[in-house]
């Protein structure tokens, strides 16, 4: 399990998302202050967090947490909007890492995320033939929402601010 768990808040109020959302869409300049101290980001952490910043800006809940956290086989099936038992069998086919903590599964999120992404990928490239079928559909914008759910169980009343 990660050593720092997921941090789940809610979407921001109404008022304050507007006025978020109007200060991203003003300028391009994030500027990142610690005890009074500036921060350089890199692209990446820059892009995470005006990404972090644009969601709660329309109201969304978020959930942070490393890529490297592991998940139930449940949550990783919710997060997939798959099946318990067709996320077992393909763990069991080698298509998705499993780890196993005693005789309990473990699969890490970076690895549903590929999987998803893969699932994407697959469906763009066939969009011209049939439609695949509903248990290896990826569900885009549902698994953001999944993830948040999944990543959080456990984590009630803990803020994004808590330790």
């Amino acid at each position: 399990m990660a050593l720092i768990a997921p941090r789940m808040t809610a979407g921001l109020p109404a008022e304050d998302a507007g006025k978020l959302r109007q200060a991203l869409e003003g300028g391009h300049d994030i500027t990142v202050f610690v005890d009074g101290t500036v921060h350089r980001l890199t692209p990446g952490a820059r892009d995470a967090v005006v990404d972090l910043l644009s969601r709660f800006s329309r109201g969304e809940a978020v959930t942070v947490s490393s890529v490297e956290e592991m998940l139930t086989t449940s949550q990783a099936a919710e997060l997939a909007g798959i099946s318990h038992t067709y996320l077992r069998n393909m763990t069991d086919r080698g298509e998705i890492p499993v780890e196993y903590r005693g005789t309990h599964r473990r699969i890490r999120l970076a690895a549903i995320m590929a999987w998803l992404d893969q699932q994407k990928k697959s469906e763009q490239q066939n969009s011209g033939e049939a439609p695949a079928a509903p248990e290896a559909a990826a569900k885009g914008a549902a698994a953001s929402e999944a993830a948040a759910k999944a990543a959080g169980k456990g984590q009630a009343g803990q803020s994004a601010g808590g330790n």
